[in-house]
């Protein structure tokens, strides 16, 4: 018995270093290959100036005009979001759920099509917030630069200007940095990531694949995150 206690143990043993081993070993190239220490910057105008330009360079105006924002998040979860009164509505899996980022006593819940006020309700609503707050992030980041609590430095990324914007209050992660890199027309190319939620600081995503809606919003319908793509279809922006 003793043995095959022994044998057991060996296998077990095995089989986690065989699932474990590779990851840590992926996790130690890419945290050598691409961790960063946070870059300084200076705020005040010369920040705000490059942000304006970013903004300019993405026909601000045409978001900020654009009622009706949908759209697919890697294929998992749907949106369809008021901008003008903040009611988002959260598909995924059998539940919908009417989010009211105003105010969440108008928020409501749906399970195949049916209201629903059971105890559930409060779980698939915080849920659908931090859902609608991450998949959002991916599509309008951008045009959140000016938002309430957002700090703004500029900074000097390989002798180009880049924006870095830090989110000290607000959404589900607050603290977050961002360094946006932008061409030579100010517009987004791809921005280096300092969140809690990331174990490696300074990873980089591509801002790219952009599409105009019908209201001349541009939105971007992919990024490619490390060997990864996240993939955002059926945009549309209409009034």
């Amino acid at each position: 018995m003793q043995k095959k206690s022994k044998k057991t143990l060996k296998i077990i043993a095995g089989v986690i270093l065989f699932f474990t081993l590779p990851t840590l070993l992926f996790f130690g190239f890419a945290y050598f290959k691409y961790n960063e220490d946070l870059p300084t910057g200076t705020q005040g105008e010369a920040a705000d100036n490059l942000a304006y330009k970013m903004l300019d360079a993405l026909d601000y105006d045409a978001y900020k005009n654009t009622t009706y924002l949908e759209w697919t998040f890697k294929k998992r979860r749907h949106y369809k979001w008021n901008k003008t009164t903040n009611v988002c509505e959260v598909f995924w899996k059998s539940y919908r759920v009417v989010l009211d980022l105003n105010n969440n006593n108008n928020t409501k819940v749906y399970i195949q099509g049916f209201i629903n006020t059971s105890e559930l309700a409060p779980d698939l609503i915080e849920t659908a917030t931090k859902y609608f707050n991450n998949d959002s992030f991916w599509l309008v980041a951008p045009y959140k630069i000016f938002d309430e609590g957002v700090e703004r430095r500029l900074v000097k990324a390989n002798n180009n200007e880049a924006l870095l914007v830090t989110y000290t209050s607000g959404g589900t992660t607050p603290g977050d940095s961002y360094l946006w890199l932008l061409d030579k027309n100010h517009k987004p190319t791809a921005f280096k990531m300092w969140t809690s939620l990331l174990p490696i600081d300074g990873l980089e995503a591509s801002w790219s694949d952009w599409t105009t809606t019908e209201t001349n919003a541009q939105l971007p319908t992919f990024h490619k995150f490390l060997f990864f793509g996240l993939e955002i279809t059926d945009v549309k922006g209409y009034n």
